[in-house]
């Protein structure tokens, strides 16, 4: 049975792997790490990674983009897998993930969900096909406590059409700051912050008298804390290198 260590084990989304793994038998919560030290799921809370007791042989980030420093320092003193879900990083954060990367596995992707990364390559697919005759736009709806927008996921959305594209696109955030036609090599984003969403995502690839649409809704949290867990078994005694879904799919 794996050993999981879960940052960020008293938000949402860490409360949601905590009852993902619950209903599991091939892994168990050792330890969670969180400024909430509160213990509700039958493992010690940690507010520091550095001072956790246990022996995981994975670690799980749920948590903030602000703990990442300390995440990656506990994964490297005891060499054990990181899978950071965590999104809102900072260009230089992933910048350090992708040096943590050098010396231990580290699975990094904006999104955990199996469907959403099909989505991606159903919108590099789309954006090769369709080429420059279609304008791409991308919106992205979340509930009222999500700080970062665009999503990371509407981002990495709109990295992979860029793939399928032959030219370079310009990432247009507020067309009310804009006030002009629309260029051709655009991609447009709208962020969508209300109740209690828990994601949707929505790529419009508009031509002339014709509109594709590819799009993912997620009903409930459990997607991405699956997809979570999954990861984490997947990585562990994996060599040292950058992962995804891509490689966890395969």
């Amino acid at each position: 049975m794996t050993k999981l260590l879960l940052c960020g084990c008293n938000g949402k989304m860490g409360r949601a792997v905590t009852g993902c793994v619950a209903g599991r038998c091939d892994c168990e919560i050792v330890a969670g790490v969180d400024l909430n030290t509160e213990s509700h799921a039958g493992y010690p809370v940690y507010a520091n990674p550095m001072n956790c007791m246990a022996t995981p042989e994975a670690l799980i980030d749920f948590s903030h983009p602000s703990a990442l420093e300390k995440t990656l320092a506990y994964a490297k003193t005891h060499n054990i897998p990181a899978v950071l879900a965590t999104t809102g990083y900072r260009e230089e954060q992933i910048a350090a993930i992708h040096e943590a990367a050098k010396e231990i596995p580290v699975f990094f992707t904006a999104n955990m969900s199996m469907g959403v990364n099909l989505l991606a390559e159903l919108c590099k697919k789309a954006a090769q096909v369709l080429g420059a005759d279609f304008d791409v736009e991308i919106i992205e709806k979340h509930h009222n406590q999500k700080i970062d927008a665009p999503s990371g996921t509407a981002l990495m959305l709109a990295r992979a059409v860029e793939e399928g594209l032959d030219y370079e696109p310009t990432y247009v955030y507020d067309r009310q700051a804009v006030r002009q036609k629309r260029d051709h090599h655009e991609i447009g984003f709208s962020a969508v912050r209300g109740g209690n969403i828990v994601g949707e995502h929505e790529v419009l690839f508009a031509g002339h008298d014709e509109i594709v649409t590819l799009s993912h809704s997620a009903r409930s949290k459990e997607v991405f804390a699956v997809g979570a867990v999954n990861a984490a078994l997947f990585m562990v005694g994996k060599p040292a290198g950058l992962y995804t879904m891509a490689d966890l799919v395969k």
